[in-house]
């Protein structure tokens, strides 16, 4: 048996809207991982921690979403990535925070697990790491998008009117279309990662971002933090989206962990930590898979981009509902 599951952000307050002229395109990105990985994975070709690399790498390739290139630009005009990954069976890890010259911030956090140490690499540091170990380099032009581009003059724009306050500087991208209107206002997408149940009944985890649109300097949020957006051990992988400043505070990732531990339902386990997420300002969902072969997708959220693999059925989802 093989399982994966990925995700490409969540975001939006309010009842689902329906599909945005973009969505299909997001639609058969996530479809072509699923197919292409979730073949390898199951056919043994790839192990749970390369299944995860490689699913999260080709969503970083996607434009559509928030990583790698297409990642939304901070409140200095730059782009800074996050990555993080780990491996159950061991609990190995990998992590970079504010790269900005990495084609693939994940396969950088890859490298760092296999290292064996630091578990977790800053800013030009981990883009030396990567580039010394022969990841490719690019330039911000490259990563930026006109998408991009246009939401961070929506949030230029939206922060200098009168009456705008500190507190809603940094938005995540999904919800630009509730904050102001132009050709850009139903468009970008979030934070991706990936899950994977192996063959060997392994797990792992794997999760990449481009952060908050209008970011400020220096920001951290949950997706390079170890247990707070990505989490793998003995039983249990899971990748979170959503705002991360309160991932972080209730360590959402190895919370869900040690809930299901003792639970051992899954849909419950992963319910109750989005509900203790949610009254600190933690909008957003997960995704995780258990080596029993059970695996989630919730969300909180207006919508989740979102898919899984399992022995061969493809599912993906944006809204309420998930389509074959």
């Amino acid at each position: 048996m093989a399982i994966l599951v990925i995700h490409g952000g969540a975001g939006g307050d309010g009842p689902w809207l329906g599909k945005t002229p973009l969505d299909p395109a997001r639609i058969d990105s996530m479809r072509q991982v699923l197919q292409t990985i979730g073949a390898k994975l199951e056919s043994g070709e790839l192990d749970c921690l390369e299944a995860v690399t490689l699913a999260v790498e080709m969503l970083e390739d996607e434009p559509l979403f928030n990583a790698g290139q297409g990642s939304v630009i901070a409140a200095d005009g730059n782009i800074t990535m996050d990555a993080s990954i780990m491996r159950g069976v061991d609990r190995a890890a990998g992590s970079v925070v504010n790269v900005t010259k990495l084609r693939h911030p994940i396969r950088a956090a890859n490298l760092i697990l296999q290292q064996g140490w630091p578990v977790m690499l800053n800013s030009a540091a981990a883009d030396q790491f990567g580039l010394a170990n022969g990841l490719e380099q690019v330039s911000q032009d490259w990563l930026k998008t006109d998408l991009r581009r246009g939401q961070w003059q929506q949030w230029r724009a939206s922060k200098d009117s009168p009456g705008s306050t500190d507190e809603n500087d940094s938005v995540l991208d999904h919800d630009l279309e509730g904050r102001v209107k132009t050709e850009f206002s139903d468009e970008g997408m979030g934070t991706v990662g990936a899950v994977a149940l192996d063959s060997n009944g392994n797990v792992a985890a794997a999760t990449s971002t481009g952060g908050m649109t209008g970011k400020p300097l220096g920001r951290i949020g949950d997706t390079p933090i170890i247990g707070a957006g990505t989490w793998a051990d003995e039983s249990i992988a899971i990748s979170c989206t959503g705002v991360g400043e309160a991932y972080i505070r209730t360590c959402a990732a190895h919370r869900l962990a040690m809930i299901f531990q003792s639970d051992n339902d899954l849909a419950r386990s992963a319910e109750l930590v989005l509900d203790e997420v949610a009254p600190l300002g933690g909008r957003g969902g997960l995704i995780a898979v258990s080596t029993n072969g059970d695996y989630v997708m919730p969300f909180q959220t207006r919508l989740m981009y979102r898919g899984s693999w399992n022995g061969g059925s493809i599912e993906v989802g944006i809204g309420p509902h998930n389509e074959t």
